[in-house]
């Protein structure tokens, strides 16, 4: 198996030769490597080998940028959240979802101060990362629930986990959304979870695999023996704690002593915030371009029924149980 661990930043990182296209190689865009990235990172351990797939994997510092690699053609797959694709496809573009594994949120809302309720975010700044992103709208859904105006709060876009947690932790900013990664490493930093994202936004889909309709009906058996080395390998990582930490701290270069890997392991676990089966949750899928289109991101409402191709994944489900 080829790997590509560097995290790129760009599209053109992703430009594929005509000759790794004639091997047959199926290319996979994911998120570079977090706390949790054991999970999503285990099928590289002999399980593709296993179903005869040549993968070649990149770690991709957003989803977005999986898009459009798939878009451009560069990519057979990429895995992220599902909201730019169906944007995409509302677009015209050629996007569809074969399943989601990790439908349950790990990032909350943490605090620092004097904010103990969320109607003491009321004159407080707020990190979230972008207009329209997972934090935004998880802020503003809690600000609504609590009855806060959005006007009543100040938010401070910035980039990543990592910035907005140091950011709290500096005092720059009063409250942020972040990973659950981040909460055996808070109360040192003067930081508290005050809630749970996915107590919020319970239907929101964190991550799910994406092709296209063009890749899907040209190497479909490629793309079965691609979910069937994903579900073999995630019903082995929730079963197999020290394996999956050791992965974790493995491919995301963390220290022995990080207590992160273990405690997003577990909590992970705990909240069965993965699907080994990689399902197809049409009525959260139906939420979350509910939420796409209320914002103005979304032009108008698909198909879900043609954006989502469940055939690949039964054929997968079928292979892994014989």
């Amino acid at each position: 198996m080829r790997m590509k661990w560097a995290v790129v930043a760009g599209l053109a990182c992703f430009a594929v030769s005509s000759a790794q296209a004639e091997d047959k190689v199926w290319h996979h865009a994911i998120i570079a490597a977090k706390s949790d990235a054991g999970f999503l990172f285990m099928f590289t351990k002999g399980f593709a080998e296993k179903q005869g797939l040549k993968l070649e994997l990149t770690q991709v510092d957003s989803d977005s940028i999986g898009l459009k690699a798939l878009l451009a053609g560069q990519v057979e797959s990429f895995e992220g959240g599902p909201t730019g694709a169906m944007i995409a496809a509302s677009r015209g573009g050629d996007a569809k979802v074969m399943g989601c594994h990790w439908p349950g949120l790990p990032h909350g809302v943490y605090v620092r101060g004097t904010v103990a309720t969320p109607q003491d975010l009321k004159g407080k700044k707020v990190a979230i990362s972008q207009p329209g992103s997972m934090p935004d709208q998880l802020v503003r859904t809690l600000l609504a629930k609590y009855s806060v105006s959005p006007d009543d709060v100040t938010f401070a876009n910035l980039g990543s986990d990592n910035d907005r947690f140091k950011a709290l932790a500096a005092g720059v900013v009063d409250a942020a959304v972040i990973s659950g990664e981040y909460t055996p490493i808070a109360e040192k930093a003067g930081v508290k979870e005050l809630i749970r994202g996915r107590e919020i936004l319970p239907d929101y889909l964190r991550i799910c695999f994406m092709s296209s309709g063009a890749v899907l009906k040209s190497r479909h058996d490629d793309a079965v023996k691609f979910l069937a080395a994903e579900m073999s390998a995630l019903h082995y990582a929730v079963t197999h704690r020290d394996e999956t930490i050791a992965l974790t701290r493995e491919v995301a270069n963390i220290n022995a002593d990080d207590p992160r890997p273990a405690f997003m392991y577990d909590d992970t676990v705990a909240a069965k915030s993965i699907d080994p089966d990689v399902g197809l949750p049409m009525a959260k899928l139906d939420w979350m371009q509910d939420q796409s289109v209320k914002a103005g991101d979304q032009p108008q409402r698909i198909d879900l029924a043609k954006f989502a191709d469940g055939g690949p994944r039964e054929e997968a489900l079928k292979k892994i149980s014989q």
